[in-house]
């Protein structure tokens, strides 16, 4: 274990933030490091501050001590304007949910590209990257579409309540990734897309605790589908449950919460975590119920 004495202060800003395990699976992390570490939620919701008030508190926090933070819904897109860099795939995608402070300057990264490429690999056997379909093209999932195309997808089809926004991101990902189909559709294309498809991936709020059910009709699966799920509360939702049912290999949400969390803890304190160790934490935690 290595240790050092320098204390160290993240924050977590967005709302419904309170509950959220990212701050004791940072703590506990540094923990192992010797690492004094305090990790706080910043609650949007709690502080009834407007999401706009994101550049406001990151530059104050950082002004008071602050190392880092993570920065999630609604600010990913709104924190921009606090920052003096922009890394690589943050910039591509618009959106930041991983701010350092290094000497005196905020640098915005993107560890939900990252955290959910980290999980299709560590997650997964060899899965059959020919076609893709994606449901959903918010905010997460235009970071689970870049990692997938990362991955190697050589074919991904995203289905959006929002056709405009599906084509937007379609548009968008072409720039970067020419040598890949990526194609929108509106939600009522999906009973032809999924059984040709050789995984689907769930990037909507759908199977949430308040979002009950699936953004996918269970009966167009098949044992030779992989299915993932970002959705992680509860662990074990619908679609997750469904898939398994059915022989499909399955990855839960709860794999790109580690993963992010395994980027953003080397970003910010410069060490390099133990994946599975958090991702036995995490589901530590989510056992207790947390």
């Amino acid at each position: 274990m290595s240790t050092t004495s320098q204390s160290y202060l993240a924050g977590l800003i967005g709302t419904g933030v309170t509950p959220s395990l990212t701050p004791a699976m940072h703590e506990a992390e540094a923990d192992h490091h010797g690492l004094r570490c305090v990790y706080r939620p910043i609650d949007l919701t709690v502080l009834n501050r407007p999401a706009t008030d994101v550049a406001d508190l990151v530059r104050a926090g950082a002004a008071l001590g602050f190392n880092a933070f993570n920065i999630t819904h609604p600010c990913k897109q709104i924190v921009l304007s606090a920052l003096d860099e922009v890394a690589g795939r943050a910039e591509s995608l618009g959106a930041v949910n991983t701010v350092v402070v290094r000497d005196g300057r905020l640098l915005g990264y993107n560890t939900d590209v990252t955290g959910f490429g980290w999980a299709l690999a560590a997650g997964l056997t060899d899965p059959d990257l020919s076609r893709v379909v994606q449901f959903g093209t918010g905010g997460a999932g235009a970071a689970v579409s870049y990692a997938l195309l990362e991955a190697g997808v050589e074919r991904l089809d995203l289905v959006d309540v929002d056709p405009e926004r599906a084509q937007a991101q379609a548009h968008r990902l072409a720039d970067f990734f020419p040598d890949a189909a990526v194609q929108a559709h509106e939600v009522g294309a999906a009973p032809d897309l999924v059984p040709a498809a050789s995984g689907i991936v769930n990037a909507t709020p759908i199977g949430m605790a308040d979002h009950p059910g699936t953004s996918v009709d269970l009966d167009l699966l098949h044992a030779r589908h992989w299915v993932a799920d970002i959705v992680y509360r509860p662990l074990q939702t619908a679609l997750v449950v469904g898939a398994r049912e059915r022989g499909c290999a399955v990855l839960d949400g709860g794999w790109m919460a580690t993963g992010q969390a395994v980027d953003a803890f080397e970003l910010m304190t410069g060490l390099t975590p133990d994946a599975g160790r958090m991702r036995s934490h995490f589901l530590e935690l989510i056992a207790q119920g947390h």
